[in-house]
């Protein structure tokens, strides 16, 4: 059926609250009102509000309560409203979420899932529109992800929550109102690709293009114009950010030779940097240009009518492409 992006992960979310009773939602404004971009509507009424929890506004709260609720047998599945906002939780997150289960050497657990909304795009003030996914992915313990389409937006929600590790879950806001054809029957039999597997979304032999979240789509539109003007780009989107799937970027670098990676936080020290590292290690004698980072400017996030100057675009991913093939 076709589907928006927020709508799958309703859906998942929603599925994963009729499959087990442990499952539980919490968040800022996620009950009654449905949560700021809708993604939790009706399920605090379908639900009841001891399942679908309106909290205060207190992440470090809403992250500490959860966590010891994790610790009890649960399975909350937390809403941080805006990206911006994490850094209150960012201690309770990085010094006992992520370090439980090696502090106990196994003997514990804490199968909590942290939804983020990140990234800009939508005109937003400060605060709401930022990247803060280095911080996390640098954190050993947590695993980061992040969709870039509805398809995977339904199946990675519902694996996250699955699973007994800490998950930082990512959602591309400006993505949450694309549309696509979503065979929910099918992802629940074959529960779509794992977790940490990386897809190739269109295959090309003049270089990789690497993308996660809101910038894949970026990417897909610069290899289709890149497709015209004579060059075959391949592009993948990461979807795992910790742990990444290096293996299927150096095998898309192998045939290609070239490589750029695109992020819309700033590049400096961004995940970027250690694709760009790890891939010169594996594919020293493979590459013939070195790996190009295309991302958002050291600095602040800018007001919203310069952002669009700030984020990546097509013109960018092609200019990093052309200065690739010309090395």
């Amino acid at each position: 059926m076709i589907t928006t992006f927020a709508a799958a992960l309703n859906t998942g979310l929603r599925r994963a609250l009729e499959d087990d009773p442990k499952v539980l939602l919490m968040g800022e404004d996620i009950g009654r009102l449905g949560g700021v971009f809708r993604v939790t509507d009706t399920l605090q009424k379908d639900f009841g509000d001891n399942r679908v929890i309106d909290t205060p506004l207190a992440e470090s709260g809403i992250i500490g309560t959860a966590f010891g609720m994790a610790l009890r047998g649960y399975r909350p599945v937390c809403e941080i409203q805006f990206d911006g906002f994490v850094y209150p939780a960012f201690d309770q997150i990085v010094s006992h979420v992520a370090k439980i289960n090696y502090r106990t050497q196994g003997k514990v657990n804490a199968p909590l899932t942290i939804r983020i909304p990140f990234g800009g795009g939508i005109g937003s003030v400060e605060h709401h529109s930022e990247s803060p996914e280095a911080y996390f992915a640098h954190t050993a313990g947590l695993r980061v992800v992040t969709p870039s389409n509805p398809a995977d937006a339904y199946s990675m929600i519902r694996r996250a929550i699955a699973l007994n590790d800490p998950v930082i879950f990512f959602e591309p806001k400006r993505r949450y109102w694309d549309k696509a054809d979503v065979d929910f029957a099918a992802l629940d039999r074959d529960g779509g690709l794992p977790l940490d597997r990386a897809r190739v979304c269109t295959t090309g032999s003049d270089a990789t293009v690497v993308a996660y979240g809101g910038t894949v789509a970026t990417a897909l539109s610069a290899a289709g114009i890149a497709a015209r003007e004579g060059h075959s780009l391949e592009v993948i989107d990461l979807r795992s950010l910790a742990p990444i799937d290096f293996d299927t970027v150096e095998e898309s670098v192998a045939k290609t030779g070239r490589l750029i990676v695109t992020h819309e936080a700033p590049v400096f020290a961004g995940l970027g940097a250690e694709i760009a590292a790890r891939i010169t290690e594996r594919c020293f004698y493979h590459l013939e240009a070195p790996v190009l980072r295309v991302g958002g400017f050291d600095i602040p996030y800018p007001p919203a009518k310069l952002e669009k100057h700030h984020l990546p675009d097509p013109d960018r991913i092609l200019d990093a492409v052309d200065r690739s093939l010309a090395a």
